[in-house]
């Protein structure tokens, strides 16, 4: 796949299902200046969950994990203020928990 820009998403990889509404709600944060997804992983185990997840901060601002099923995909997000970005995070996706 060609690399593009789509709003604030750098695309690289294709998206897992459902994984672009996330994006979407993400994309209008104020704090948030650009998203870049990851390569789609497979795990063989389990039945899996599926959601988007705080993973940990990064030097430029925070990595998620999107999970579907027994596909997992990392999410790299560019934020002016990490503290600020996780409070949004938490609001907007409460039953979301940190991993």
């Amino acid at each position: 796949m060609s690399r593009f820009r789509k709003n604030k998403v750098k695309l690289q990889h294709h998206l897992l299902e459902g994984l672009e509404d996330y994006l979407e709600i993400i994309c209008k944060w104020n704090c948030v200046e650009g998203i870049i997804p990851g390569q789609i992983t497979r795990k063989n185990k389990g039945k899996g969950t599926k959601g988007l997840f705080l993973k940990y901060p990064t030097n430029s601002g925070y990595k998620l994990l999107y999970k579907c099923g027994t596909s997992v995909q990392e999410i790299f997000i560019i934020c002016s203020d990490k503290e600020l970005f996780e409070k949004e995070f938490k609001e907007s996706f409460p039953k979301h928990k940190e991993l």
